[in-house]
């Protein structure tokens, strides 16, 4: 009986309980909650009255009404936080006819395409884009292969994780959502998408950002061992001879060491959760397999072709990264890609959107104004 007594404190714990409160992920404590519920009503089965504890006793409808009761408590408050995040923006998975993405959107004004890197999902921009909303129409899609879109099968040549196939998938996503033009920031990973975009499809980009980022031809190009030291990981996941997935699946954790402190707690969930998904992972992976091969072959042909960016691009860098220290120059690397540039660096680590949204947020207003 006291076995019996001490499963049903279990299923009746709160889920916001102390006891229970780890890393899992909103989903991941709903499905704990499902699951509780099941057992518990498996063990009701043919019994109308359980003993709850010495002296007192209940019938099964109330205990069902009890669990009912707590679901739905725990279920709006994720809700209500997930509102916060980013209230008042919608939440779609939009068909791009190559891969689904899982998309926030809402706002007010001309459209702005915002694009997260590795290994982030469109939740880095939950300081960011609420301050853009007030004047701008804000996208944020998980790219194919990271979050919880799509992930296409993969290729020998990695085609459908090249920045080209991801360009398709934004151009399709923002015609979808009524945009034939609009303008795109894009960090890290995301800043080789738009950049890329921009290129391709010139009539639909009105204006670019890229944030802490160099094209992948030049990177490639430029590298020494500097370079090699301090992003390893290119190559590291970038190689197929011994695949890095197994490494990286084996403690997530311990491997992408994210800096939770930087991030809402609904964000921080959403990127681990995604993070524990060994698909997501090998997909992160053939981004960077994409970048090694045809990604710089599409950089190179177009360099060699003399192809330019006809839209005004802005750069922005982080000082307390690596840029400076390997380019110096950080503007020189991109004039020949961009002859209407401008740019600056942010006293900021790698991932600005979380360390300084404010001042992201200012910077990129006033250039999508054109001033």
């Amino acid at each position: 009986m006291i076995i019996i007594a001490r499963i049903l404190e279990w299923l009746l714990m709160d889920s916001n309980s102390s006891q229970l409160r780890d890393p899992l992920s909103s989903s991941a404590r709903l499905l704990l909650l499902f699951f509780r519920r099941r057992i518990f009503l498996t063990l009701l089965e043919g019994s109308k009255i359980f003993p709850l504890s010495v002296g007192r006793t209940a019938p099964v409808t109330t205990v069902r009404l009890l669990l009912w009761t707590q679901t739905y408590r725990y279920t709006s408050r994720v809700r209500q936080r997930e509102r916060l995040v980013f209230e008042g923006f919608d939440l779609d998975f939009i068909d791009t006819g190559e891969a689904t993405l899982r998309v926030r959107h809402g706002g007010s004004g001309p459209p702005v395409l915002l694009l997260h890197g590795h290994p982030r999902t469109y939740a880095t921009w939950h300081k960011v884009a609420p301050l853009l909303a007030a004047d701008h129409t804000v996208v944020c899609p998980d790219l194919r292969g990271y979050g919880r879109s799509s992930k296409p099968p993969t290729t020998p040549d990695h085609e459908p994780y090249s920045k080209r196939a991801m360009a398709r998938d934004c151009v399709s996503l923002m015609r979808s959502l009524g945009h034939q033009r609009f303008a795109v920031a894009g960090h890290d990973r995301g800043a080789y998408v738009a950049f890329r975009l921009a290129l391709d499809y010139p009539e639909a980009v009105s204006r670019l950002v890229v944030l802490d980022a160099v094209p992948i031809g030049e990177a490639l190009a430029r590298c020494d061992a500097a370079f090699a030291a301090s992003w390893w990981h290119w190559f590291f996941m970038g190689q197929t001879t011994k695949p890095v997935e197994r490494v990286i699946s084996a403690d997530p954790d311990a491997w992408y060491q994210i800096a939770q402190e930087q991030m809402s707690d609904e964000a921080y969930a959403d990127l681990r959760a995604a993070l524990h998904d060994p698909q997501t992972v090998h997909t992160m992976c053939e981004d960077y397999r994409a970048g090694l091969g045809i990604d710089r072959a599409h950089d190179d042909t177009d360099r060699q072709a003399g192809r330019q960016l006809t839209c005004p691009t802005l750069v922005l860098w982080a000082e307390r990264d690596d840029l400076p220290t390997l380019y110096g120059d950080v503007l020189a690397v991109w004039r020949d890609w961009a002859p209407d540039l401008q740019g600056h660096g942010l006293n900021s680590g790698h991932h600005m959107a979380e360390e300084v949204p404010e001042q992201l947020a200012t910077d990129l207003r006033s250039f999508f104004a054109g001033s």
